[in-house]
């Protein structure tokens, strides 16, 4: 069963991404840390033994659909009450709406924890908390009235529709239209796909944030506006009044996170109410929805780059579990009476510590992307400026490395676990079932490292990832300056790593700038595989320099030096896929034809 790492949590929180020099400036109020010790210590005793034992639950019954409602997983609306009544979904939110207004990296670390019980569960507040940033963000103060108290409390919950069966990534194309009405509301019409707790029983009512296009609406992408709508209309009094004309047609039976419904929505077709059209407001501006919808959607990013963290973490516990009751054979040097447990075999071990690095890497990338994003909310001017930048450079590397991750760690565990791996009551299948949705989820990798190469390398004119590199270098220069022979060649491997990711920087920088964007797109993934490897080696030697006395600095410098002697080597390879491989791309696609 899934224990949550909370010290772990917190060391990396702490003494990696920077909360606890953080909160000695005081940056974040009256935030003390044992504060921040009493929230992670919570939340990770409801994650474990609350959520984890449902989390199995809903994924053996799944979400049904049955007359147009939708009865979630046994035990989940009471569950999903008792996460509510814990103030857990207003962690971020303003005070002035009834939220505690704590630090980002507060909130994505209870997400982890979340998510590695119960990712299917974890979906539903992970959607509201974006549209209430959404409406903080760009609602007017009358949508805020009558709308973000509720949400931020968890009795309402939202959701984000942007699919249709037509418009998937392409967003320009989508065909929902909206209908001015002269009271100043607008009537929604059209279908929205793979709209992740679209429907469910758990709170009374869904404030869904709709994308669709006015009739006099400029082509593209420019053209699109965001409206809310919730399923029941709300009364002056804040009470609900009637259902709106909105609803679930269908639920996909999906690979895995089967607890959560992921609806097929119908806007306006007069199943409800006296008139067709499901009845909206406008958030922000007429023919400005993108903009709106990207407040939600970069927080989104972040939190399915969590849920590869998480999925990663579980997936781990779960194999080494096993690792250590599992006899077989004989291992090299093994001494005790019959067969040996399979951890004590050099292959297996191997595979239990390339999971805990990049479990951990991810981690750090993910925290330290939270980090960013806090600071660029609590500086001011030019500082400000440069932490908003480090997180928008962050948030693409943060969403893809870490799913990316989820997936293989998961599919590490099930080799682990053997051929038991493969048969559905051990439960390690489950995580890989459950993981393979978020590459895919808020922006595919592929399109992640299209927004990382074309947008966030420029930033600054390429300033901003040209001083993050000069970072990394300081950490590798340390860790030889340690003069610590239990680094073994870190330092070196480091810094191996380091110069291949700025090589590969101002190659894809110079390539564009001289008009040749196929070349710099076509290493984009590698690249971001890249960057993704040598951060997660340089904030495994920047946990392993600290000095904390908490007893686990030799632990951490073993990791460190594992991860740099025996997975680093992976960036001289992915350096020259990206400076080398688009020529071989281009020749091979006449394959494709």
């Amino acid at each position: 069963m899934y224990k949550a790492p909370v010290e772990e949590i917190a060391f990396t929180l702490n003494h990696v991404a920077g909360l606890a020099e953080a909160v000695e400036m005081g940056r974040f109020g009256d935030l003390s840390a044992d504060l921040v010790e009493a929230i992670l210590e919570e939340a990770g005793r409801f994650a474990g033994n609350e959520m984890a034992p449902l989390g199995e639950i809903g994924d053996r019954q799944g979400a049904r659909l049955t007359d147009g409602k939708i009865k979630t997983p046994d035990g989940w609306p009471e569950l999903y009450r008792h996460w509510r009544e814990g103030g857990w979904n207003g962690l971020t939110a303003p005070e002035a709406f009834g939220g505690q207004n704590l630090p980002h990296m507060l909130n994505v670390a209870a997400l982890e924890m979340w998510n590695s019980a119960s990712m299917a569960f974890a979906l539903a507040p992970t959607l509201t908390m974006g549209a209430i940033e959404a409406l903080v963000t760009h609602g007017s103060d009358a949508l805020k009235e009558k709308y973000l108290a509720k949400m931020v409390s968890g009795e309402w919950t939202g959701s984000m529709n942007l699919t249709e069966p037509h418009a998937g990534s392409d967003l320009g194309v989508l065909k929902t239209r909206a209908e001015r009405r002269d009271d100043g509301t607008y009537r929604i019409f059209g279908q929205k796909i793979f709209i992740t707790w679209g429907e469910h029983d758990v709170a009374d009512n869904i404030i869904h944030l709709v994308l669709a296009r006015l009739p006099d609406a400029p082509a593209g992408t420019r053209g699109i506006s965001l409206f809310l709508v919730p399923k029941f209309l709300v009364n002056e009094d804040g009470s609900l009044g009637s259902r709106n004309d909105v609803f679930c047609h269908s639920i996909e039976h999906k690979l895995g996170i089967h607890g959560s419904p992921t609806c097929t929505m119908i806007y306006g077709d007069g199943k409800f109410g006296d008139e067709k059209g499901a009845i909206g407001w406008i958030v922000g501006e007429e023919n400005k929805g993108l903009a709106c919808m990207f407040t939600m959607m970069n927080n989104a990013r972040l939190a399915v780059g969590m849920q590869g963290v998480a999925i990663a973490e579980a997936a781990t516990q779960k194999a080494l579990s096993y690792a250590h009751e599992r006899t077989q054979g004989k291992a090299p040097g093994w001494s005790g009476s019959g067969m040996s447990p399979i951890i004590e075999h050099p292959d297996i071990a191997r595979t239990l510590i390339t999971m805990k690095a990049l479990t951990q890497g991810a981690r750090a990338i993910c925290y330290a992307c939270a980090h960013a994003t806090d600071m660029s909310h609590h500086t001011d001017g030019d500082e400000a400026r440069h932490w908003a930048e480090r997180a928008a450079l962050l948030t693409p590397i943060a969403k893809s490395f870490a799913t990316d991750i989820g997936v293989e760690v998961a599919s590490l565990g099930i080799q682990v676990h053997g051929g038991m791996g493969f048969i559905e009551e051990t439960g390690a299948a489950r995580y890989l079932r459950d993981s393979r949705i978020a590459p895919i989820y808020e922006g595919t990798n592929g399109i992640q490292a299209i927004d990382l190469v074309t947008r966030k390398l420029p930033l600054s004119s390429g300033q901003q990832v040209q001083g993050f590199i000069g970072e990394l270098k300081q950490i590798a220069e340390r860790i030889s300056a340690s003069n610590d022979t239990a680094f073994g060649e870190t330092g070196d491997r480091l810094r191996a790593a380091i110069a291949a990711l700025e090589t590969t920087t101002h190659w894809l920088l110079e390539t564009q700038a001289a008009g040749n964007a196929a070349d710099a797109l076509a290493g984009a993934t590698p690249y971001q595989r890249l960057f993704g490897l040598t951060l997660t080696s340089c904030y495994l030697a920047k946990g392993a320099l600290a000095n904390t006395g908490d007893g686990g600095a030799e632990k951490r410098v073993a990791l460190c030096r594992f991860m740099a002697e025996n997975l680093l080597a992976e960036t001289s390879a992915l350096k020259d896929r990206v400076v080398s491989g688009a020529a071989s791309l281009q020749a091979a696609r006449a394959i494709l034809a």
